[in-house]
Formats: C-alpha cells, structure tokens, sequence
C-alpha cells in the first residue's frame, strides 16, 4: 500500500485535499468515489521506498521514441495548438466508432512533434493499465487544466466522450482567438512605444551631449534655461549612469512580479485594469466572454454547477472575477439563484445578469451563456479596432512632446545666445 495526497470535490462542490492509502492511483480514486468525492488532482506522497520502487520500474520500462530527436528538457507538454489539433482529431476517431485505446495509439504515430507523441504515448499506457482518460490526463497538468480533465471526467460519466472533445477543441479554438485579437490590439503600440524610446535614447546619448559641451564654451558659464539643464540632467544619466537605471528596472521588475505572485497584489492590478479608462471596458468585455464561454461549455458538458463555477473561477485569470464567482458559487450552494449575489459584486454589465436570468428562469442556462459569450466575443473586436484607432494618435502625440521638447531644450540657448550676439 502507498499514501496518495488528493485534491477532490465533495457533493457541495467544496475542494477538500487530504492522503489516502491505496494500491495505485487508480485504486485511490475508486476509494475517494466510495466517499462521495470527485478526485481532481491525485499524486504519489514523496515517500523513499516509494519513490526507489517507482525507479526500479520505470527504469525497467522502455521510452517510446527514443533517440536524439526525443530528447526532452523538462516534462513534456502540448502547445495549444497542438492541444486543438490532438483534442479535434481524437473526437473525430472516437465519433467513427474507434475505441479510446485505438485512438490514441493512432494519435501517436501520427504526432511529429516529440513532446506530443511522448505526451500522448503516456496517456494510451495509462489506460491500456487500467486508469479512466481524466485520470490518465490529470497526470499532465501542464498539457492539461483541470477545466480539461474534469470535462472529460463529465464525459466518461455521461457516455458522451465525443460531443465533450468537440466542445472542448471549440472552447479552445475560440480562447486562442481571443487572446490573438487581445495581443493583435497591444503590438502596435507596443512598437511604436519601443522604437520612439529607441530614437529618443539615441538623441539623449549622442546629440545632447554635443549640444551641452557647446554650450559649455560660448556661454562662458551662464546659467541654462530649465528645461534645457532638465534634458541635460537626464542625458548625463543615461550615458555615464545607465547601470543605476537597469538596476532600478530590474529591482522594480522583480517588485511588481512577487507583489502579483500575492493575492493582495494581483487583486490592486486587476482592480485597476478593470476600473481605469479606456482599457477597463476591454477587459470587462475579455472576461465576460471568457466567463460565460467556460462556465456555459462546462455546464453543458454535463459538469454540476457547482463544480463548474469552481473551474471557471480557477481557470479565470483575474482576481477581481475569481472573487466574484466565488461569491456567486457560496450563495448557490447555500441554495440560492445565481442572479442577485452576481448582480451585488457588480463586476460583470447589468446586461449580462439579466440574461442569466431569463436563462436560469426558463432552465437553458448553458445556451443563454453560449449566446452572452459569442455576443461579447464580438464587441471585443470592435473594443480592439476602437482602441486601435485611439492609440495611434495618442502615441504621435506623445512623440511629438518628447521629440519637440528635446528640439526647444536645446534651441533655447542658442535663441539666448544669438540675442546677446545681436545686442
């Protein structure tokens, strides 16, 4: 008997985590099912002889794919393209009437890629020895979310394994898009932003310091303007300090990401990118669509709402929703409708609660949610294009006072100098 740590759901869709005893995983997972749990994660406990009996069989067991080619830095993972494609073409198989097994040893002769086909072998030896798809898939957490594994841990339960992949590559395919139209929107300011830094640092280090020893000799001394003694200022640091520079960056930089690895931290930044003009009505809209799509194609998938919401909270991406579903999901387990305690976090548009309650009023909760996402899904395009538009004249502004301002700095003085010429 070995010790298994779990991480499963109770009746209440409460995460509950604890060990049990058990002879393998798949034996584990039986036990907890026998307690009325929903196991999510299940892993080995770090225990010595355990652990030197999982080597002795491994070592005893050949990789496939070997060679060179197969070497792999790290564990394997699926991109989420790769995750579409194997998630798209093992519905079609398992649609045809091929058994799972047979499916997914198909899938792995194709892959070309040597982290799927490494990813996907594991996956047909695990059921082919007895485990279920989601339990086989929970062991690849980084190819595989929990939203993934427990839908198909729906699927297996509901007999409709094939409809559930379908969804799911659906799902996928959609959130692909949105995050491409999300950083479509962010490259060209970002490269507009980058080269006016990369032209204006350029002036800063070589022109000004030109402009500056001039000044030196034919003023004799005289004081400078203050914007051309501010422009002169931040040249001399750039070129004979920069170091200190990069040394503030990367401590900033290293800051900010530990204050966002911190609840308080990450929940200032989303507070702020959901309240702050124009870029908030962006990001309402992203998590809206992503709310509605996921909790809508769990729910259909045969997943229990409860259970659903606490996916769609984990897999959301911003603290600010996560918290609001969870305040949605303890009022419904309390017995209450979804509608009030959404409406009383105030995060999602007045529109979107009102037809979640025309959905849960006429019991097609999923479909309304369907229809809310493709609607939101929209309207971010169009937030994308109107952001566009906004940004381009904004960033030529924006060059224009910083360029300009530097151009007036140091034509001030030679303005000063050909008026005393003159006088």
């Amino acid at each position: 008997m070995a010790q298994f740590k779990y991480v499963a759901m109770d009746g209440q869709g409460k995460e509950q985590k604890g060990s049990i005893d058990a002879k393998d995983e798949s034996d584990a997972s039986s036990k907890l099912k026998e307690k009325g749990l929903f196991p999510t994660t299940i892993s080995a406990g770090k225990d010595k002889k355990n652990q030197g009996r999982a080597k002795s069989r491994n070592s005893g067991k050949k990789k496939k794919g070997g060679g060179l080619g197969s070497i792999q830095l790290g564990t394997p993972a699926l991109s989420l393209k790769l995750l579409c494609q194997f998630t798209r073409q093992l519905g079609t198989l398992l649609d045809a009437g091929l058994p799972l097994l047979r499916g997914l040893k198909t899938l792995e002769k194709q892959a070309k890629d040597p982290g799927a086909k490494q990813v996907i072998a594991d996956l047909a030896d695990d059921v082919e020895g007895g485990m279920t798809f989601s339990e086989a898939m929970s062991k690849h957490p980084k190819s595989f979310n929990r939203l993934f594994v427990n839908m198909i841990r729906a699927g297996e339960a509901s007999g409709s394994m094939e409809s559930v992949l379908d969804k799911l590559a659906e799902f996928m395919e959609k959130s692909a898009k949105l995050k491409a139209k999300v950083k479509t929107a962010l490259t060209y300011p970002l490269s507009v932003l980058f080269i006016a830094l990369t032209i204006t640092s350029g002036l800063m280090i070589f022109i000004v310091p030109k402009f500056a020893k001039m000044f030196d000799e034919m003023l004799a001394g005289e004081p400078l303007p203050g914007l051309t003694t501010f422009v002169m200022a931040i040249s001399d640091f750039m070129k004979t300090r920069w170091w200190q520079g990069l040394i503030i960056g990367g401590v900033g930089y290293f800051l900010f990401n530990m204050a966002m690895k911190t609840k308080v931290g990450s929940y200032a930044f989303d507070y702020v990118a959901y309240k702050v003009p124009p870029i908030n009505q962006l990001v309402i809209k992203v998590n809206t669509a992503r709310f509605c799509s996921t909790l809508g194609t769990l729910m259909s998938s045969g997943v229990s709402i409860l259970q659903a919401l606490i996916i769609t909270r984990d897999t959301s991406g911003n603290q600010l929703v996560a918290n609001a579903i969870q305040t949605v999901h303890d009022a419904v387990a309390e017995g209450e409708g979804m509608t009030k305690p959404l409406e009383s976090t105030q995060v999602f548009p007045g529109m979107v609660v009102s037809m979640i309650e025309v959905g849960e009023e006429t019991g097609a909760l999923p479909d309304m949610l369907a229809r809310i996402a493709v609607n939101y899904e929209e309207e971010v395009d169009q937030t994308v294009e109107s952001l566009t538009a906004l940004i381009e004249p904004a960033m030529i502004c924006f060059l224009a006072v910083v360029v300009g301002g530097i151009v007036i700095a140091l034509f001030m003085p030679l303005i000063k100098l050909i008026d005393s010429l003159g006088g």
